[in-house]
């Protein structure tokens, strides 16, 4: 059988949080890069909140592994993984993303889905290793659409986006309600500058206006307190924006030695002081030439390998 032949025989349900709809984007754009490769891939979003929602979830969800019969579940974050894994007709393949280890209360929880799950993704080494992951794993972290993530010109970006031409623009990393994203961090910081910046929170917009926007900006900035792999870092590479970061999870990796992307401490004064460098540089990176190994496509390559591995 030719390896098309395989993809377009086999059968793959993501479930995750939330629902099917609204879900996260690197988990729809996983999906859909999938499906290119000729998988038949459904969904299912796991609605409400807390443990009753798990619960309430569960018989929706044996009905749809009745209906669809699916080779593998892939669920994305630990707790998804162990709803999944309440069945054992089908295996389950679970991606761990950040919070689901880096949190203890949800670490623990974690840790028994990985037991259960036939095999584990972790987006990043930092999670493996404090998850204490020993087999059946591989670290795999979510790949980004160049296709819709590429430099274009700072002054036509911020045209689309009806932006000042000569206003200084920082891009957060999430909404500021987000507490572990740490936005008190980011705009005590700006507090210190010696020059006005506009801080743009990263909620409410569509991946063509995030595309805009981190061309737009002169900085991407992240103040998390935590982080796996995150997206937001790899998308503002993809589009040769400067880089302001706390260093959590694989951003240190992710940015290595790019010019005009930088580390910082939990200090306001240094994260100012980054701020400030960023500015000066006054440019693009050459961030898009160092990601391309992270290429959906690329990425969906060795997802699928597993998936025919484990089928096999």
């Amino acid at each position: 059988m030719q390896e098309g032949e395989w993809y377009s025989t086999m059968k793959i349900l993501i479930v995750h949080r939330g629902d099917t709809q609204n879900r996260r984007p690197f988990i729809s754009e996983q999906g859909e890069a999938l499906r290119n490769e000729g998988i038949d891939v459904q969904y299912f979003g796991i609605l409400g909140t807390g443990a009753t929602a798990y619960l309430s979830e569960f018989n929706k969800f044996k009905k749809e592994i009745k209906r669809f019969i699916p080779d593998l579940i892939h669920a994305h974050y630990g707790l998804s993984g162990l709803f999944a894994n309440m069945q054992r007709q089908v295996p389950v393949i679970t991606t761990y993303h950040g919070s689901d280890i880096n949190l203890p209360k949800v670490l623990t929880l974690s840790r028994i889905a990985a037991r259960l799950s036939k095999y584990n993704i972790y987006v990043s080494e930092q999670l493996a290793k404090r998850a204490k992951a020993k087999k059946k794993y591989d670290v795999i972290p979510c790949g980004i659409d160049l296709n819709i993530f590429h430099p274009i010109d700072k002054y036509e970006a911020r045209k689309k986006l009806g932006l000042g031409a000569k206003n200084r623009y920082i891009l957060f990393s999430a909404s500021c309600d987000n507490i572990i994203k740490n936005c008190s961090l980011a705009k005590a910081a700006i507090n210190k500058l010696d020059q006005d910046v506009v801080l743009i929170e990263l909620k409410g917009f569509t991946r063509e206006e995030v595309k805009l926007l981190f061309n737009a900006c002169d900085i991407a900035l992240m103040t998390s307190k935590m982080e796996g792999s995150p997206q937001f870092i790899k998308e503002a590479m993809a589009c040769n924006c400067p880089i302001v970061s706390t260093n959590v999870g694989s951003i240190e990796e992710i940015i290595a030695d790019t010019g005009g992307c930088y580390l910082t401490t939990f200090d306001p004064n240094d994260v100012a002081e980054k701020i400030k460098k960023a500015l000066h540089f006054n440019g693009r990176t050459n961030g898009n030439s160092k990601i391309r190994s992270l290429d959906i496509n690329i990425v969906t390559d060795e997802i699928c390998s597993i998936y025919k591995n484990i089928i096999a």
